[in-house]
């Protein structure tokens, strides 16, 4: 039975489509949140960078929910790791709702059937999901500082936010990874004059293999800067995930020069240095905004106004009977 077991869920693994590998594997994923949790400045809240270690644990988390064990959760959030930007390069910007983006997908697809255009969830809404748990991280921050600013205790607070903090870490280092923003996420696709590998090894090779067996490459905390604060939060993480998307076919000219067997090449390692920095680096200026932010409170809701409505007493019918 367990022969079996071990047998069937190869298989699963073998079919299952290729936008589902994994970014960055566990290690790449546990340097970005280590790396930005390790640059916290001591004007942010002291109890983040207390909870380094749970954060670094939480980078991989959305990817322990990618498995057929749970398939309900995995095929809802599996288009939240990825976005293949060419497919809207159509788009002058990306609205900032999920649901306005899907709508906006559907109505080019039903004008223009010839453009062959998939449907939402296979081109990715990778910006959707970071923007959505960045605001939740926000909103964790203000409950903290109320709780701080009225005396109760902020340990609810502080556990929400470390959470959202973790969670967070993993969709910003999935933007770092260029085969994550580009249909060139795993094999060369169309015209290739130059030679690029179409085989469906290529994203696994660079992001995971490579990456543990060379573990200095993740070493990153003294690249980090000191964050600052994002004036337009969604609009500067498109422009992150478009920075990482023109570095696809780097990733593809240093695959095919073997940059990524065995140790590489000073080049390849300098690559995967860079592009896990750059990936800290946004994780912690949008943690530091979600602080700044979040000093601002909403403005109250009092309810609807309506007008009061005048209730008739039915009158009773005989033998009680309605």
């Amino acid at each position: 039975m367990r022969q079996l077991t071990f047998l069937l869920l190869a298989a699963a693994l073998v079919v299952m489509p290729s936008t589902l590998a994994f970014a960055w594997g566990d290690n790449g994923h546990i340097a970005v949140n280590h790396a930005a949790a390790a640059n916290i400045p001591s004007s942010m809240p002291g109890f983040l960078k207390a909870a380094d270690s749970h954060i670094t644990f939480l980078g991989p988390e959305p990817d322990r929910w990618r498995s057929n064990l749970e398939k309900p959760l995995n095929d809802a959030q599996a288009p939240d790791h990825f976005i293949d930007l060419e497919y809207v390069d159509w788009m002058k910007t990306l609205p900032a709702d999920r649901y306005r983006f899907i709508a906006a997908v559907y109505e080019y697809r039903a004008k223009h059937p010839e453009a062959n255009l998939p449907q939402p969830e296979r081109i990715g809404f990778q910006p959707y999901i970071t923007i959505e748990v960045f605001d939740r991280l926000k909103v964790a921050f203000r409950e903290y500082r109320h709780a701080k600013a009225e005396g109760r205790s902020t340990a609810d607070a502080e556990a929400d936010a470390i959470f959202y903090a973790g969670w967070l870490g993993h969709y910003v280092g999935d933007g770092s990874n260029p085969m994550h923003t580009s249909i060139q996420y795993n094999g060369w696709t169309g015209p290739n004059p130059k030679g690029y590998s179409t085989a469906h090894d290529v994203h696994s090779k660079m992001e995971t293999h490579f990456v543990n067996a060379n573990p200095e490459v993740t070493k990153i905390d003294g690249l980090l800067v000191a964050p600052r604060h994002l004036a337009h939060p969604f609009e500067d993480y498109l422009g992150y995930l478009r920075a990482s998307q023109g570095e696809i076919e780097h990733a593809y000219q240093l695959e095919r020069d073997c940059g990524f067997e065995g140790h590489g090449t000073p080049e390849s390692r300098d690559f995967i240095r860079q592009r896990l920095a750059a990936g800290a680096q946004m994780l912690l200026d949008m943690w530091y905004t979600a602080w700044v932010d979040s000093a601002e409170d909403p403005e109250a809701w009092h309810g609807e106004k309506r007008e009061p409505r005048q209730c008739v007493t039915p009158k009773a019918t005989a033998g009680g009977q309605r």
